[in-house]
């Protein structure tokens, strides 16, 4: 550790159950962290600060002005530039903390990119918003003996759980399946910032305990900040039976599961059908004589009221003004082609 190192990090070392040696495994580390939203914007600002060695940030998604009442690091700019959650949180890293090596990555997690995006990682952290993400992650990361840090919130309440293959419940455990029904979400029931940023905190300070050398304990931890209530309850063991962790079918990361996703806190759909990558300066030229065209050097916006279109170039779009995923997928054929 340098002594500009030892400086910066000066009150984290003087915690006794990190000190030195736990500075220099945090500066050693690498992590990924999935999503950019209200939980993955605060974990990726509080581990740069932390000096956390590598930040691996992982979004599919750009910046709005709705984003900016509970998402960290962004500012109006970003939110008028529609700049990818990824890259702008890597600039606003880079003005605190410019030493660390942050990767952003603008790209969707399925199964065909979990091996490019996961590798090489020591620990994955959850800021998504569904629960097929999520049982991805759970899968690449039994399957790679990494643990990974669920955590979800909506409204003000808010849950969070450590997932470390061969020692606790995964995440197929507790959740076999998805919930079914009408589920709450951020655009129906809203999302106050105590709650995301509280839940990140949990998260992040089990990752510094795992990252340090420390299991965090094995609990499930739910959370309300309206009604300033927290509960703890021990996880369960593996399960021996369970699908994941007991049978080791992994049928998430197989391919086995995969369908278009409604996108949390947005009236939106994602729809990724295309094998090929897009050539986003001819696609503005055809699509600028049907409706109004934005560029930037990560996606195109194509404004057809009601709807609206942020295609990228990996072949991605997200569908703003339904949740249909029908009309999402024909506007997806008849504007980009099958």
């Amino acid at each position: 550790m340098t002594p500009d190192q030892r400086e910066r990090y000066s009150r984290q070392i003087l915690f006794s159950p990190i000190g030195e040696a736990g500075q220099e495994r945090l500066l050693a580390a690498r992590v990924a962290i999935v999503g950019c939203g209200a939980l993955g914007s605060f974990h990726a600002a509080a581990l740069a600060r932390a000096g956390v060695g590598i930040l691996r940030l992982i979004d599919r998604d750009y910046v709005e002005p709705s984003n900016l009442q509970r998402q960290w690091l962004y500012d109006e700019a970003d939110a008028a530039e529609a700049l990818p959650k990824a890259a702008a949180a890597a600039r606003a890293i880079s003005r605190f903390n410019s030493a660390i090596t942050v990767q952003p990555l603008v790209a969707d997690l399925t199964p065909d990119t979990a091996d490019d995006l996961l590798a090489d990682v020591d620990l994955i952290l959850d800021g998504t918003d569904n629960f097929e993400t999520r049982y991805l992650i759970n899968d690449f990361a039994l399957s790679n003996n990494i643990p990974w840090i669920y955590g979800a919130a909506v409204g003000s309440y808010g849950l969070t759980m450590p997932i470390i293959p061969g020692q606790t419940c995964c995440l197929q455990c507790v959740y076999p399946a998805a919930p079914s029904g009408a589920q709450p979400t951020c655009e129906t029931d809203g999302v106050l910032a105590a709650i995301t940023s509280a839940i990140g905190a949990l998260q992040v300070g089990m990752a510094i305990k795992l990252l340090t050398g420390s299991a965090p304990a094995a609990k499930i931890t739910t959370l309300d900040v309206w009604n300033t209530s927290l509960r703890q309850i021990d996880q369960p063991p593996p399960d021996p039976d369970c699908p994941a962790c007991g049978r080791r079918e992994f049928i998430y990361l197989d391919g086995e599961r995969r369908a278009p996703i409604s996108l949390c806190g947005r009236n939106a759909v994602q729809i990724h059908e295309r094998d090929r990558p897009l050539n986003l300066p001819e696609l503005a030229a055809r699509l600028e004589r049907l409706g109004t065209v934005r560029q930037n050097d990560f996606a195109l916006r194509f404004f057809l009221p009601p709807y609206e279109l942020t295609i990228f170039a990996d072949g991605r779009a997200i569908i703003k003004g339904t949740q249909d995923v029908g009309i999402a997928r024909s506007l997806y054929a008849r504007y980009l082609g099958t």
